[in-house]
């Protein structure tokens, strides 16, 4: 795509590539059967054939703010919780769906929640604009992840490729062993973080792990008004479904890639060098850029659009992130490719 087209116009394919899983997923939740299943071969097969299209590759634009972009991740943070309400009411059986249909709504609803929502929501809480990082919250606290709000812009950004960031693969950890130290870690890693913020600034008031807390409650409960403990049930099994995704991401993203020691002891400033990337088109307008990421860490106040690729400079994955984490689930295979891929990237390591 050439780089002189205007911001708005290069901001409409994540409109496309969000908005219509979003009308799917509607078309699911009000008349179930066929469009549950189109739903889910549109986040599945459908995005995995795009992906294989070089030609709709775009280029990111130097540019920090696009109001349009600002727009769309407003409108996905706003159809979050309706679209959670839909899914928690299909999944606990209130619609009529066969067993089958509330398993291929399970999987569709969450693929949306957990690739775009997340995506989304990690958008939002970066941005300087209070409203929309308290969108972001919400949306990460209706999955009952409220706390990555705080853990990941206070530790993750600042401790990402050492031992400090529980959010960083140690050595050839696999996904399942990151995923039990991650749940806990990051949790009291944030926790602390936000308390020694509070005690710096002399903040009072609720402290955001109260409100996080809060938040998710008011949501469950929610979900038990419209479905009752089936409801409950739903939403617990879609959130860690959210979760789970969340944390994969962050493990394919930065798996062998930690920061070297400086002669001062300390870890080299974070660089493209340390983060995986990807330059598929489909998967990427989905997801927002996410898997643009050394630029994300590079310039982290960027805007989604903004987010550039160099594949000479950083570390490039040899499949989509939504493939690579589901070869991630088989720690032996992942090893297999991610290791020689990662061992020119490494130095001497930061701790981990």
């Amino acid at each position: 795509m050439d780089v002189t087209q205007p911001k708005e116009t290069r901001v409409t394919r994540f409109a496309a590539a969000t908005f219509a899983p979003v009308l799917l997923l509607v078309a699911a939740g009000i008349w179930g059967g066929v469009w549950i299943w189109a739903a889910l071969a549109w986040l599945t097969l459908l995005v995995f054939a795009l992906d294989h299209l070089r030609a709709l590759a775009a280029p990111g634009d130097p540019g920090a703010e696009f109001p349009a972009g600002t727009v769309l991740s407003a409108a996905l943070g706003l159809v979050h919780l309706p679209l959670l309400g839909m899914a928690v009411w299909l999944v606990a059986g209130q619609t009529g769906a066969t067993v089958l249909e509330r398993i291929a709504g399970f999987f569709a609803f969450g693929l949306f929640l957990g690739q775009v929502s997340n995506s989304n929501a990690h958008e939002l809480i970066h941005r300087a604009d209070r409203r929309l990082r308290r969108l972001g919250v919400l949306v990460y606290a209706s999955v009952l992840y409220g706390h990555h709000a705080s853990a990941h812009p206070l530790v993750h950004h600042v401790h990402v490729g050492t031992a400090k960031d529980p959010n960083s693969p140690r050595g050839r950890e696999s996904f399942y062993r990151y995923l039990w130290r991650v749940w806990r870690g990051e949790y009291r890693a944030g926790r602390d973080a936000e308390s020694a913020r509070r005690s710096r600034t002399g903040k009072r008031g609720l402290h955001p792990y109260v409100v996080y807390a809060l938040v998710s409650l008011a949501t469950v409960a929610g979900s038990l008004a419209l479905a009752g403990l089936p409801g409950v049930i739903a939403h617990i099994g879609l959130a860690a479904y959210v979760q789970s995704q969340l944390m994969i991401t962050d493990y394919v993203q930065h798996y062998g890639l930690p920061r070297a020691m400086t002669d001062k002891g300390r870890p080299e400033p974070c660089g493209p060098q340390h983060s995986w990337n990807t330059p598929h088109a489909a998967s990427s307008a989905l997801m927002l850029n996410a898997p643009r990421h050394s630029d994300h860490h590079t310039r982290p106040g960027v805007a989604f659009p903004g987010l550039r690729l160099d594949e000479d400079a950083m570390p490039t994955l040899p499949h989509s992130l939504p493939v690579m984490a589901l070869i991630a689930l088989w720690p032996a295979k992942w090893r297999a490719i991610m290791d020689p891929l990662a061992a020119p990237w490494q130095r001497p390591r930061a701790g981990l």
